[in-house]
């Protein structure tokens, strides 16, 4: 694995040890950040299940200011803070060991939003609209919100869903990356 372009492009990322974590490959990070625009200006990324944290680092290379990672793995955690030290740029990102509905309530006490929110959970654990539902609830999406759920063919994640606007699905392989568009409203 690697970071694909941007300030990082070119170095090499860990991988979580074991099996417990699938990370996005490179093909399908490419081609996600292809779609969702190449570069960023600016904006808070948050990603619910980071593993290994790719995603997240790719995002603030290509422009994000600021990613949110969260995991519950011990492994991922370690692994992650590994690859945040790869970019020479830690006060970037802010890295939670908890899970994702905990994070998300405590995110929210924190008064936190985001513009960015990658949403990868393993295949066979896949809650990705309660998940999308909560952040809503606990006004964690700045309006125009892009929210990217990576899961597997047997997802079927719903076209219409309220307050967001499908922007694109796409399947790579075993993959299927559906992006949404946050459209519920701005937090104040």
């Amino acid at each position: 694995m690697r970071i694909v372009a941007g300030e990082y492009g070119g170095r090499r990322l860990s991988a979580v040890p074991g099996r417990a974590t699938r990370p996005t490959t490179d093909k399908v990070k490419e081609a996600l950040f292809n779609i969702i625009g190449p570069y960023f200006d600016g904006g808070t990324s948050l990603d619910l299940f980071a593993g290994s944290g790719g995603l997240s680092i790719e995002a603030v290379s290509r422009g994000i200011d600021r990613a949110v990672m969260v995991d519950r793995q011990y492994a991922a955690i370690q692994t992650i803070k590994k690859n945040i030290a790869v970019t020479k740029h830690i006060d970037k990102f802010d890295v939670i060991k908890n899970d994702a509905n905990r994070a998300l309530h405590l995110l929210a006490k924190h008064d936190e939003s985001f513009d960015m929110v990658f949403l990868d959970p393993p295949y066979a654990k896949q809650q990705i609209i309660k998940n999308m539902q909560s952040m809503v609830r606990l006004g964690l999406l700045n309006n125009n919100a892009l929210v990217v759920a990576e899961t597997d063919q047997h997802a079927n994640l719903p076209t219409d869903l309220t307050a967001f606007s499908l922007q694109r699905r796409q399947t790579y392989g075993i993959t299927v990356l559906t992006i949404y568009r946050y459209d519920g409203g701005s937090k104040e």
